[in-house]
């Protein structure tokens, strides 16, 4: 049996391979680190009461970067340093006991260092589900490049349940994303996690490409979660167009010129993940959603936990849709 078939100290692992479901997350980032550490506990209090009424599969906590090389515009909010993710990862999974999956920033260290961190992600924060996560850019100045990270997992003593990252933009512009989605696979990812999605065409093209591409390879294909935002302000906008997301014109107006910008935004989230689920189900890709609010304002958090509970009710009668169809439809 591959090793990834089996259930390795994670809980998720056995739901991942439920393709009747999906899988729910809600994304979040570490306090920033002039937070007092006796304050982090209270932080997480807030957001698990945020959230105390939906019924969601597990959180990711991000891993925040500068990321001064993204591209040369102005970042719309200045970075600030967070507290380390483990920490905040260990924090919400011992106060909600559910899974977090936890964010990992490889470009600023060596192999020695990745490997210490996750001995200690391991034994010292109880971190089981990770995202290795590489440069920005395609700088040549990597300490430790993403396929080296991924071999330093593998060859760990921990049998983590690892995860990857997948860019529809990347395959839009460079056709290849499905590609990479089976290279990561064989260096060890079981999962992958999209960045949000605001042009739903591009995460189809990606997601029809990979599950024809598997089939043809006779490959299993991997739970890929769809990440979506909700945007409330131009300033929110310009940070999605920062980081690298793919706005359509039109959807940037719709947004920008609506009485309600933040409402107008999850009636987009919510018609992308229609046309999404539209056009990929036929092909029985496992899926989830994971939902984050890119800013620390009220109304985008609570517009966050909105998007969510109509995002999962979609999802969720969709597969039960598909469900049926496969009865009606087998012999």
């Amino acid at each position: 049996m591959d090793n990834r078939e089996k259930i390795i100290g994670s809980e998720l692992s056995a739901r991942y391979n439920d393709n009747t479901r999906g899988v729910y997350f809600i994304g979040t980032t570490p306090p920033k680190s002039d937070t007092p550490l006796d304050q982090v506990g209270a932080i997480a209090e807030k957001l698990i009461e945020r959230v105390k009424d939906i019924d969601f599969d597990g959180l990711i906590v991000y891993d925040i970067q500068d990321e001064n090389s993204r591209n040369s515009k102005t970042r719309p909010f200045p970075f600030k340093s967070t507290h380390d993710p483990r920490v905040y990862s260990s924090v919400l999974n011992k106060k909600t006991n559910r899974p977090v999956i936890t964010y990992k920033s490889v470009v600023q260290s060596n192999a020695e260092e990745f490997n210490q961190w996750i001995d200690e992600a391991w034994e010292n924060y109880g971190v089981r589900d990770i995202v290795l996560v590489g440069s920005p850019s395609a700088s040549k100045n990597q300490t430790l490049p993403l396929s080296e990270a991924y071999k330093t997992l593998a060859q760990n003593k921990h049998d983590f349940f690892t995860g990857g990252v997948t860019i529809a933009e990347r395959h839009a512009k460079k056709g290849n994303e499905h590609q990479r989605l089976m290279e990561k696979y064989h260096q060890g990812c079981n999962f992958f996690i999209s960045q949000a999605i605001y042009n739903p065409q591009a995460t189809i093209d990606k997601l029809t490409r990979y599950a024809i591409e598997c089939e043809k390879n006779g490959l299993k294909p991997q739970r890929i979660i769809l990440t979506f935002s909700p945007c409330g302000s131009e300033k929110t906008l310009q940070f999605i167009d920062w980081l690298g997301v793919s706005v359509p014109e039109a959807t940037s107006l719709r947004i920008l010129h609506a009485k309600k910008p933040l409402y107008e935004s999850i009636r987009i989230c919510h018609n992308s993940l229609i046309q999404i689920l539209d056009a990929v189900l036929p092909y029985n890709l496992p899926l989830g959603i994971n939902i984050e609010s890119l800013t620390n304002r009220k109304e985008e958090i609570d517009g966050s936990i909105l998007l969510y509970k109509l995002m999962r009710s979609t999802m969720d009668n969709y597969l039960v849709k598909q469900e049926l169809n496969r009865h009606i439809t087998s012999d």
